[in-house]
C-alpha cells in the first residue's frame, strides 16, 4: 500500500473536518496524519491528510471528497515533487549532567532542546517524517516519556522549467 498526501481546501466552517473524516472512515481509509490551518484565502481552510491506498482507491476518494458540500478542490501532492513538514516536541528523561551528551545528538538534526528540568528535557524537531523517526530511534535509549507530532504540512513545489532549472 503507498502512502499519498492529499490537500482538501475547504470553507471554514464547522463540521467540515467531521463530514471529511467520516468520508475517509466511511471508505475504509485509516488517516495517517491531518492537519488544519487557514490558508491564502479569507474564509478558506486546507486540510493535508496522509493516508494509504493504490492510485485508483485515492482517485475514486478525492471523487468522493469533491462531493462534500464545502470543498473547494482537492490535490493528491503524491502526484508530483511536493515538501513536507512535520513539528514535533519529544520529553526525554534526562538529568543536567546529561545536557551536554543529547545536545550533541540533537544538533546534527537541527533540532533544539527548548526546555530542561530536573529529571527531563524537551526537544524540538521540524522535517520531514523520516527525520522524527530517526531522532526519535536515538532517544528511545534515554526514555521517551511523551511526545506529540504535528502530522504532516505539505506543498507542491514549484515547477521549474528545464532550460531555466540550470540558473536556479
Amino acid at each position: 500500500m503507498q502512502r499519498h498526501t492529499i490537500a482538501v481546501l475547504v470553507n471554514d466552517q464547522p463540521g467540515v473536518l467531521t463530514r471529511v473524516a467520516t468520508l475517509f472512515g466511511q471508505r475504509g481509509f485509516n488517516i495517517d496524519s491531518i492537519t488544519v490551518g487557514g490558508s491564502e484565502e479569507a474564509g478558506l481552510s486546507r486540510m493535508v491528510i496522509s493516508t494509504g491506498g493504490d492510485d485508483q482507491q485515492i482517485n475514486q476518494l478525492m471523487k468522493q471528497l469533491y462531493k462534500l458540500i464545502d470543498v473547494i478542490s482537492v490535490t493528491n501532492l503524491s502526484a508530483n515533487p511536493f515538501v513536507s513538514r512535520e513539528l514535533a516536541l519529544i520529553k526525554v528523561s534526562a538529568s543536567p549532567s546529561q545536557l551536554a551528551e543529547l545536545n550533541g545528538i540533537v544538533e546534527p538534526f537541527r533540532a533544539a532542546i527548548v526546555d530542561v528540568g530536573p529529571e527531563s528535557l524537551i526537544v524540538q524537531v521540524t522535517g520531514d517524517t523520516e527525520k522524527i523517526d530517526a531522532l526519535l530511534i536515538l532517544l528511545q535509549s534515554y526514555g521517551v516519556l511523551e511526545l506529540t507530532r504535528t502530522g504532516a504540512v505539505a506543498m507542491a513545489r514549484s515547477i521549474v522549467p528545464a532550460d531555466a532549472a540550470a540558473t536556479v
